[in-house]
Parts: C-alpha cells; structure tokens; sequence
C-alpha cells in the first residue's frame, strides 16, 4: 500500500501544476490533477509556490479548505469510479452527476460521503465501511 506523506502529496499536486502550466510532459495521474486543479482556481496560488505549500498549515480556525486534501480526495473519487470500486460507484456517480448537470458539483457531494464514512471509520475505530458510503451516494442520486 502506497502512503505518501503530506509532503509528497503537495509536492505531487505543485509538480503537477507546474508542468502544466508550462506545457511539460505530464503523467496520468498528473493530468487528471491538473484537471482538477482547473476547476479550482481558488487554489492555484497555493500549488505556484511549492515552498509556501510545504510549510502551510489548514486548521478548521481558518475557515479555508485544505486545498491538497480537497484536490485528493477529487483523485481518490476519480479513481474509484475508473475501477469501479466499491462496486457500483460509477453508476452511482454518473447517475449524480445526470442529475446535478455536473460532474464537479457531483464530486463534491460524494465527497461529503466519502468524508462521513472516513470521519465514522475514525470515530468508531472500524475499518471504512464502503456499503455505507456508496449507500449514501446512491440515495443522493436518487432523491
């Protein structure tokens, strides 16, 4: 299991962007993150400054998303719809994001899913309960 530390998610994410921004080469994985990073111009100051980013601190005090820990969680939704995974996340995401009219404003309503089940994983001391979240989804694209 990969687990990088929080300072190779940000450096991933300004790397990234940079290399976007100057029409480098980019992987995959940095592609779909500069996509993201699109969307969010409210971040882009904070990714065009790797030092900056690297000594930053987000606190709830601060009222300001975490701008890597949103942009991430945007990853780890992306990719459990390419796998699939849980099972029947990509339905239940493609029929959220048909019904919003918006694949971003449906991410960010299954990251309100995603972030209820990591938060009752934590809580509980239980590992994630998948079942639960892609319940959630589910209901949100359904209601």
């Amino acid at each position: 299991m990969f687990a990088p530390s929080q300072n190779d998610v940000r450096t991933f994410f300004c790397t990234a962007w940079r290399k976007h921004l100057a029409g480098e080469p980019l992987s995959a994985m940095d592609t779909l993150a500069a996509q993201w990073t699109e969307r969010h111009p409210e971040y882009h100051a904070d990714l065009s400054d790797l030092e900056a980013a690297l000594a930053a601190v987000y606190t709830v005090d601060e009222g300001r998303t975490n701008p890597f820990l949103h942009l991430s969680m945007h990853l780890s939704i992306s990719e459990q719809v390419s796998i699939d995974q849980p099972r029947g996340i990509r339905q239940a995401v493609e029929l959220l994001a048909a019904k919003r009219g918006d694949l971003h404003a449906a991410q960010h309503e299954v990251m309100d899913c995603l972030g209820e089940m990591l938060w009752e994983s934590q809580r509980s001391g239980r590992p994630p309960d998948p079942h639960a979240y892609l319940d959630r989804v589910r209901r949100r694209a359904t209601a």
